[in-house]
Formats: C-alpha cells, structure tokens, sequence
C-alpha cells in the first residue's frame, strides 16, 4: 500500500511557502494595503479607488437608524463597511443630514424581509433611505446598499426593490459534539461544545455577519447523523448561547434530533411515533426546548437512511414520523424539515429509485409545518446528477431542495470547483409537472403549488481553519448558495462576478478571466471525475481521489461498480424501460429528453443508459474514445486554471494566491491522477487501444489500486 497524503500535503506547504517568497520579493507585484488571510471573505471593505470614493462618499455622510438589536447590527455594518470602503469616518446621528443613509422600518408596502433602498428628501436633506417592514429587511438592506459601492455600481438616484424568494434560507452544519465535522475539509467545527455555553467565541458574530450579508435565516447547528446529547438540557443551554449570537443578526437555530431519543434519554421502550407515550415525550422535550430558546426554529430530522432510527423501525411511513414531531413543534410555531434521503440494502431495486418509491405514496399526507428536504439529485450530490423526481411529483407535499456546499464529491478542499451552476442547472430543470415552465426553482419558491412555507438548506463547508472554507475559493460556494437561495432565478454568472470583485479586486482585468475560469471548473471537475454521466466512481468511505474498481463492499449500493456497471461489452446504468425503468418516475416530458440516447445532452449519457463500447455517440466518435477524450480534457482543463492563476499576481496579497496557486497545482496533480486512474479500470474492461494522441496512464491499474487513505480528512 502506498500512502501519498502525508507526502502531497508536505509538497503543498512547500510550495505555499516558495510561492509566497518569490511574491513577496517580487518588483512587479502591486501589493494591496495589509497582508490577507480570507477571515474577512466577501466583506473585506478595503477602500475603492479614488474616482469612485469621490462619487460614493456625498452618498454616505452619516447613518440614521432605530436602536433595536437587529437595527443596531445593521448600522455597525454600515460603518464598518463605510469607513472601510470610503476611508472616512462615518457618524451615526439623530437627525437626518445631506448624504445621510437611513434605515427605517415598519414600512408595510415592503414584503416581509424585503427592503427598499431609494434617494430621497427627508426633512429638505437628500438622503438615501433603506425602508423595510421589519428590521430583517433593514439589515439585509443595508448589506445590500454596502455591496452596491462593493461591486462599484453607481449610489445616484437609486431605486431598489427586493425581497426574498424563498422563505427559509438554512445552513445545515453536518458538526459532531466532538468538535469533528462530517464531510468537513475546513478543519474542527466552529461550535465549541465543549467550553459553551461559558465562552462563546467571538469568531461566531463574524459568521453570523457573514450569513446574514447573503440572507441565510436559519442555521442547524448538528450533524443529521445525530447524538440524543443534544436534545439534553445542559447541551440545549449551549445551543441558546449560539442563538443569542445569531438573533440579532435574524438567524434562527434548528437542532438535527435523533428520532430515537425517547428511548435513548426518556427511557421509553419505543419511539413508535403512534405510541401516545413517545408523542407525549416529545411534546414535553418541545416545551423545553422554547423555554430555553423561545425562537427555536425547528427540526431536521435523517431518518430511517445508513443506519438513523426512524418510523419505519415500527412499520410507520415518513408521513407518520414527521407529523408526530410537528405536532410537538405547531404550537410554539416551529417546522420539521424531513429529509428524503434514503435508500436500503434491504431493497434490491436502483437506488435512484428508492427515495421516490417511499415518498410518493404518502403524497398530501404530511403536516403543513413539514417541509420535504429533497436532494437535489436522486442518488448524492454528485458531479453531475439528473433532477431528483420527487420534485413535481408531490405537489401538496412542501418540498425543500438541499444541497452540498462542503464538496465530499468534488475536490473536497483542494479543488477549485464553482458550485454555482451547478445549484442554477438544478434550480433551472424543468419538471414539466404542470406543463413547461415548471422548474424546481419555481416549486420550492411555493409559485407553482401555492405553497408559503417553503425553504432551501445547503450542507455547510464552513470549520475553524481561518479562512473558513480551507481553499479560499470555496467561499465562493457559500456565497453562491446564500444568493441563489434569496433569489432561486438569479445567474450564477453574475453572482461569481460579484463575489470575485468583493473577494478579490474590482479590476475588470482581473474579474473577467477569474470568472470565466470558475464558471467552467465544475464541468472541467466533472469530466476528469464522472464524464458522460457517469456518478459515484470516487473512492469509497472518505470519497477522497479515483475507485471505479471497488466491487467488493458489502452493500452493492456502496460500490462504485454498481453505478458504472463496465464490462467487456459496454458501460452505464439502464435507467430505461429494459434496465430499472427510474425514468418512469418522471414527468413524461422531462423523461423523454433523456430516453434517446441519439438526441440527449451526452453529459447525462451513461446516468440512463448502458451502452456498448463501441456506440457511436454524437460527436461521431465510439464511446470508448469520447470517454477517454473527456478525461483526458478534464485533466488539461485543470492545468488551464492553474496557468489562468499565475498570471493575476498582480491583483492578489501575496498570501492568499500562494494559497490558492498551491491548491491549483494539487489540483492539477488529482485531476491527473483522476484521469490516468480511470482510464486504466475502464480499458480493463474495454480492452480497447486509446484514441491516436492520448497519453497511456503514467502507471498500471495495480498501481492505482494500491493507493490508500486512511487519514484522508471528513470521514467521521
């Protein structure tokens, strides 16, 4: 066995450290005006330049706003940013002035966290006011009016409306009680259970600002894999003492509860959610709950999926279990967000399949404070996965998308891979439930069904390392999601655009190839790992790195050979009428674009299909060659972003591009390995010669199997 991990990390240290060297003695470099880290992510609030401090500073001569905690939040930010971003010294002040920013509430023209940001005469001063309904809306305003000069947009004659789409925008932290993190690639979790509730660290009023600035209202503070521990008192304690950093800043907490618990601390023999005993149980530990923390938000609860207790121990369907918990939360106002991802050995049929065949029969059955938390694809966060089918299939059910912002699947936290078209593809996918037009986007906004409780939760990828996000481009993940989750029809393009300018510099010199090279490193990520619509060929357990050969798991569905299905005569999964028939489980209209593999877009190809090696694919090439082809241009395409990166020095602390260039280069390593560690399983099979110009693997098929991981981070 061969064990890189330790040897790659030492060689990006190494190079973090030359590369920081050489910039810092370089002559050429213009240097910004203090040393970075990326603690500060999209709100650095470092001064714009002098032509448009000139333009922005009449705009923003001092602050007016009530004294609320919310409000008082709201114009701290404005100063911080003001100050910061105009290299002046803004007051807050009583009475308006020329130039004054003012926050005013209670204005119900505005829909609820809505604001409006508008010049104006107050009292014969020309201000600009920031009018909300609530003082939610005042703050999510006021980030919104500081982005504006972030972003150099122009603050003349302003006129902005805006308000979000969706009603519960929620973080799900996947932290353990032992400071670990599930899938976490960004160091121990920021929740210190330990020492809480005596110390809070004040690194949690950052974050609390940073979730805010994107819109985020609810945070769950546990992993879904749950421990019973933190329904207990001393840990409820704890969780208040979050809360009560995270409320001036309008963030609820939400508790992942483990649905055995009133076996595990109430020491009932059952947790059948029809015994009258464990509903009780659970009504007494909700009235708890609220008096510890009278704004709880609710519940997330795993449930019968990889091991979770559930209803289904006690023959009771999803329906059944979450009613019984929002039964315990409806008076005290709380929500259960029940997620539907599951899937059984015990169930022979495609795993794509499984969650569909237990959710739509109890269709129109749920709780109206139950949200359905559905993945964005019907298997697990993949590079690339079609639509998951429950979406539009359950149009009284309220349904929630979830989906990863932490990248188990894609790169962990070394690759740079933009999340954001992946959540616009997922968002834009039409379910032609009620005809064309009927996008995902527009069923968890309620606009299709008429639903107004409605929600999105992105698996968090924050942890304690000082960037929050280990690879200073993952923030823009996060970022991503707050964006798309306030408004689901928004462009991904133009989100990265603004997170590259607020992150980073404004220089369109500078925005325009770093841009450009995000929006197209997911589907350069997809192509070294999964081309053609291939899923789940990573390593099992911690899904660090290539293993499309491990067959020998004890669930079938844990297998990487389960999903690619390659043999002497072909590869892909039948999803069709002759394999497992999933697409059964779509709208006719959205199965048909994929039916034919003829005429289908090819990046979903192998998803639905098993097809020989030597099938003549769109391009006009065999499949075997098109495969090899799109791993071999993945693998190129990581070096392009590499080369983008070392040519934009001059626009970056020497820091953090070291930082960043050093995970390019490790990137470009893996994508290499990705490609070279594919290819050679998949010609074991295909027995085919490579296409004329393509490199042969750098080693043999043994030798890639050899390599093992068993440190490789997140895996808990």
């Amino acid at each position: 066995m061969r064990h890189w991990s330790h040897r790659w990390i030492a060689v990006a240290r190494i190079a973090i450290t030359c590369i920081a060297i050489a910039a810092a003695a370089s002559p050429l470099l213009t240097k910004p005006a203090r040393a970075e880290d990326g603690y500060d992510l999209w709100l650095r609030y470092r001064p714009v330049e002098t032509s448009y401090a000139a333009q922005y500073r009449p705009h923003a001569t001092a602050i007016i706003g009530g004294n609320t905690p919310i409000l008082m939040r709201a114009k701290a930010e404005l100063q911080r940013g003001l100050d910061g971003l105009l290299d002046q010294k803004t007051p807050i002040v009583d009475l308006p002035v020329d130039g004054a920013v003012m926050l005013v509430t209670e204005d119900a023209s505005v829909p609820e966290e809505g604001f409006r940001i508008e010049a104006r005469t107050v009292n014969g001063h020309a201000v600009t006011v920031i009018s909300a309904r609530t003082d939610q809306g005042a703050l999510y305003g006021a980030f919104r009016f500081l982005r504006q000069i972030q972003t150099r947009q122009s603050l003349d004659h302003l006129k902005i409306a805006d308000a979000p789409k969706i009603k519960l925008r929620v973080v799900d932290h996947w932290d353990n009680l032992n400071g670990t993190v599930e899938r976490g690639y960004s160091g121990a979790s920021i929740f210190d259970w330990w020492r809480l509730p005596d110390l809070v660290d004040p690194r949690l009023t950052d974050y609390a600002r940073a979730e805010a600035s994107i819109g985020i209202n609810g945070v769950v503070l546990n992993n879904v894999n749950a421990k019973a521990d933190s329904l207990t008192e001393p840990y409820l304690r704890k969780t208040e003492a979050v809360a009560q950093v995270l409320r001036p800043y309008g963030i609820k907490v939400y508790l992942s509860a483990r649905f055995s618990a009133p076996i595990d601390l109430g020491g009932l023999k059952t947790a059948d959610p029809l015994d009258p005993a464990v509903q009780a149980w659970w009504a007494a530990k909700t009235d708890e709950i609220y008096k510890i923390i009278p704004d709880f938000g609710g519940f997330l609860v795993k449930a019968n999926s990889e091991g979770q207790p559930g209803p289904g121990d006690y023959g009771r369907n999803h329906a059944q279990g979450a009613n019984m918990l929002a039964a315990a939360l409806k008076p005290h106002g709380g929500i259960v967000m029940w997620r539907a991802f599951v899937y059984s050995e015990h169930d022979a049929d495609d795993r794509a399949k499984q969650a569909y065949n237990e959710f739509a029969p109890v269709e129109g059955q749920f709780a109206d404070n139950v949200l359905l938390q559905i993945k964005n694809g019907p298997i697990d966060f993949q590079p690339r996965e079609p639509f998951h089918p429950l979406f539009g299939a359950m149009p009284k059910t309220n349904e929630m998308l979830e989906v990863q912002v932490t990248k188990e699947y894609l790169g962990q936290g070394t690759h740079l891979v933009y999340q954001g078209p992946l959540y616009e593809e997922t968002l834009k996918a039409d379910t032609f439930a009620k005809g064309k037009g009927s996008t995902v986007a527009k069923i968890i906004d309620g606009s299709l069904d008429g639903h107004t409780l409605t929600g999105i939760a992105g698996v968090s990828n924050v942890g304690d390392d000082r960037n929050w996000t280990a690879h200073d481009f993952s923030q823009a993940d996060w970022y991503a999601f707050g964006r798309l989750a306030w408004d689901p029809e928004a462009s991904s393009r133009d989100i990265a655009a603004d997170w590259v300018r607020m992150t980073f510099s404004a220089d369109p010199a500078f925005v325009k190839p770093v841009v450009e090279m995000m929006m197209t490193s997911r589907e350069t990520a997809a192509r070294y790992m999964t081309p053609l619509g291939l899923a789940h060929q990573m390593a099992t357990g911690h899904h660090y790195g290539p293993g499309p050969w491990v067959c020998d798991l004890a669930r079938p569905e844990w297998n990487p050979c389960y999903y690619a299905k390659a043999d002497a005569r072909g590869i892909g999964f039948d999803r069709t009428a002759t394999g497992s028939n999933a697409l059964a489980q779509y709208t006719p209209k959205a199965a048909k674009l994929w039916t034919d593999p003829k005429t289908m877009d090819e990046r979903y190809l192998l998803w639905f299909h098993h097809l020989p090696w030597t099938y003549k694919v769109q391009s006009g090439r065999s499949l075997w060659d098109e495969l090899v082809t799109d791993y071999d241009a993945g693998a190129n395409a990581a070096g392009d972003m590499r080369r983008t990166w070392a040519g934009l020095s001059a626009y970056v602390d020497p820091q953090r591009f070291a930082a960043i260039s050093a995970n390019l280069a490790i990137q470009e390593r893996e994508a290499r390995w990705w490609r070279d560690a594919s290819i050679a399983y998949f010609q074991s099979k295909s027995g085919l010669p490579l296409p004329a110009g393509i490199a042969a693997p750098t080693h043999d098929l043994d030798y890639y199997k050899g390599l093992n991981f068993p440190y490789a981070p997140g895996h808990n």
